[in-house]
Formats: C-alpha cells, structure tokens, sequence
C-alpha cells in the first residue's frame, strides 16, 4: 500500500464519528465522550463522513426514537462496514439484546458507564477485528451512582451542564425513570468546578439540565436543592446568562421564585414540562400539579419578573383523553400565550401503566390534535410578538454565515439579523421589526 493511503487510512482509523439522539443530557454527554476520545488521541469527525469509530448515543422516549436509532446504527455500518461501532443511551440500556441483534454492532454500554466507550474502541483497535458477537456491557442502572463527567467546551455559545441524572417520578406514559434510575445529583462544587472551567473559556450562558432538573438534590442529606445550586452560579465572575433545562411545573412555588427573581444574570425563560391542560388526563398521568396550580405559579411569575417567558412540552392522545379534554389543553395554552410549544403524539411504551389503559386514541386523531393545537401554538407566537415588535433586545449571537447572524435574547426569542461582521459569541442590542412565525428579525443598534 502506498504510504499517502496508508496515511489516510490511519486518519480514518482513528476518526470518530458521534450521532446524538433525544435530550440535551445526551448532547452533553455526548460532548464529555468525544472530550474523552481526544485526550486519547482520535479525532472527532462527522457521523455522515468515513469514520474508523461510530458512537449512537441513543434515546427511546417515543417508537419514533427507538426508529431512529436502529437507522442510525445501520447507516454508521453503510458508512464504513468495517468501522467499529459503539452504542450507549437509553435505546441499549433497555434494549441490549435488540441491540446486538443490529449487524455490525461491536460494543454495547447503558446509561451508567459511558466513559467506557474509550476503554472498549481502544481495545477494539488495538484487536484490528470487528466483534462476531457484540460484546455487552449494560449494568443495573437502579444501583448505579452518578457517572462523573466534566466538560470544557462546547459546539454552542451556551454550554449546557448536566448536574443530575434519574428521575424518581414514574408518570404513567414514560419509559424514562427505567432507563435512567433514581435522582442522582452532581455535587455543588464539581458543577461550581465546571461552571468556572467552561465561563474562563469564553462561554458566556450557561444552562443547567438534568433529566429531570427540579430534582436536583433531593439525594443530599443537607437539603441543598436546585435553587441553592442556581445562586452560586449567579456568583460566578464572568457569566452573562443562566438558564435551566425543561422544568416539573411545581417546583415553580412562591418561595423559588422569590429566589429566583433576586439572581443577576438568570435569563426570565422557563421550560416547563406541562404535557397536558386537562386535570382529568394530568391525574391519569400521574403528573404532580393541577391547572389551577400552573395559572397561579405563572399569575405570580410574571408579578416578580415582568419579562418572563415560557414554552412547554406537550402531549396529545393520551389514552382516554376525549376532545374536550384536548380543548382543555388548548385553551390552556391560548390563556398562558406560550413562545414555542413541543408537542408530541402519546407513544405507547412497554413496561408503562398507559401502555395498558383502556382508549388508547388512534393515530389519526392524535396527528389531528397534534396539527391543530401547532396552530393554537402559532397564533400564541404572532400574538406575542405584537407587543415584541419596536422593541430593543439584548441577543447574544451564535451562528452566523451567508450574511446572517442568529442569536437568542434572554427571553429565549430567536433572533436574526443581517450582517456581513462575524458577531459569534457577542451579545449586541437589535431592534426588532418583524417575526415571521418562527423566528424575529431585526437591526443592530
């Protein structure tokens, strides 16, 4: 062989090729592996390029997740049949044996051991042989602690930390709980540790995430919670903004928010995890909280923090759920005048109580639901605008090319701008002057 292809071969060989299914958890883990992958010195390429090593960090939230990431790990083999490939996430952690079925695949980890990948590719190359039979590695993910992983940077002007894992709530539709355990919390001081890391490098947002994020520290013994956690990010010198990851609505009580409205660089935007407006279908879920218990929160919210925005998680045809508990939610949605709604058809999942309750909806209704409750959305969105229209915004920019320049206010509206300078990571003042359902648009001041 020749030694300019022996040359790229050995490029290839030693590239590694990562794809990110589902929630921001996943992206930031996914961020800590590939970290991991060059300290070990590989290079990380793009999932659609020849890769040596292919990583499907998977999810299984929805059938359509569990879709996905069988594709996915059928294109890694298409991309290079001979590249080793690598599967971890939540698709493995309850499906390993299905996972293994998948020609091609030769490693296969869960939700508690991905700084594993590293070990198992190095061992993979050091073998220069694929797997007959790929090997599993899956632990019991209700015994498992919190994985340590730390991250210094970022594909995004915001970078994302993830400071708990688990989630102990079991509501009735989700599969979650199974495949990420119980409530497993970072400690204050490696998040503390990170946030200064990932600020001195130039990072000026930061958003706190976590399956589920009001969660946190509830395994501490010394009742240290997330609000303790978000006022001595506040203090961190050098940061500009603070966010949070989706949110259960009834952590949002008057004394947090009291707390909250007092921070200095916390962006008034909330994500709330609300999924449905109807108190009969809420109850069947086995949600925490009640209509009349978000309207009050919200009423409140906007009392101590007038710029306050919020946008809300979704779902449609839920079993038993009729069409005046959809205009319910609808409603709902019209009274609270949400920025972005994400709104997903129910998914049955095996091993979940409303996988087996009677009135399962048929998917063409929940496709109609889905459709027409986008538009309630959509209309909120133009509404609102209306009062967003003339106003001056403060957007710190994070892509810009062909002349564009598109960034985020602190309430989370999507801003673009057109300009030749290269504004990546600066925060300028804009003018808004128009909105064109998605995204605003403006001059800079």
């Amino acid at each position: 062989m020749y030694p300019e292809v022996l040359e790229i071969e050995n490029k290839i060989n030693r590239k590694v090729g990562i794809m990110t299914l589902g929630c921001k958890v996943n992206q930031y883990e996914s961020t800590a592996i590939a970290e991991e992958f060059e300290k070990h010195g590989f290079t990380i390429g793009k999932f659609s390029e020849k890769c040596g090593i292919y990583i499907i960090n998977s999810c299984t939230v929805t059938a359509e997740s569990d879709r996905k990431t069988r594709q996915m790990i059928r294109r890694a083999a298409r991309h290079n049949p001979n590249a080793y490939v690598l599967v971890t996430g939540c698709y493995s952690q309850l499906n390993p044996g299905k996972t293994a079925g998948i020609d091609g695949v030769d490693f296969i980890c869960g939700n508690s051991n991905k700084t594993r990948l590293v070990d198992a590719a190095l061992g993979l190359v050091a073998s220069g042989e694929k797997n007959h039979a790929a090997d599993i590695k899956v632990d019991n993910i209700d015994e498992a602690p919190f994985e340590h992983m730390v991250i210094h940077s970022s594909e995004r002007t915001r970078a994302y930390v993830k400071i708990e894992d688990g989630c102990d709530n079991h509501c009735a539709y989700c599969i979650v709980p199974h495949a990420r355990g119980r409530v497993r919390s970072k400690s204050p001081e490696t998040v503390m540790a990170e946030v200064r890391g990932l600020v001195s490098n130039g990072y000026r947002e930061i958003v706190l995430t976590g399956i589920e994020t009001a969660s946190y520290g509830k395994d501490f013994a010394d009742n240290y919670r997330l609000i303790d956690l978000m006022e001595a990010v506040d203090e961190v010198d050098g940061i500009e903004r603070i966010r949070l990851g989706s949110l259960d609505p009834s952590i949002l009580k008057p004394e947090f928010v009291d707390r909250v409205a007092k921070l200095k660089h916390f962006a008034p935007n909330f994500h709330i995890s609300m999924q449905a407006a109807s108190d009969r279908v809420l109850s069947a879920m086995r949600r925490k909280y009640n209509t009349a218990m978000v309207l009050e929160y919200v009423k409140n919210l906007r009392e101590k923090m007038p710029q306050v925005t919020f946008c809300a998680d979704f779902i449609v045809g839920f079993p038993g759920e009729t069409e005046s508990d959809f205009e319910e939610t609808a409603e709902f949605v019209r009274r609270i005048g949400f920025t972005h709604l994400h709104i997903f058809p129910y998914s049955k999942r095996a091993g979940t109580e409303a996988a087996e309750m009677d009135g399962q909806v048929p998917d063409t209704v929940k496709a109609d639901r889905l459709a027409r409750l986008t538009s309630v959305g959509r209309e909120c969105a133009y509404k609102m605008a209306e009062s967003y229209i003339g106003q001056q915004k403060e957007v710190l920019f994070e892509l810009c090319e062909d002349g564009r320049a598109v960034g985020h206010t602190p309430e989370f509206l999507e801003v673009a701008v057109i300009t030749s300078d290269d504004l990546h990571n600066q925060i300028k003042t804009v003018k808004l002057n128009g909105f064109d359902g998605e995204v605003y648009t403006g001059f800079i001041i």
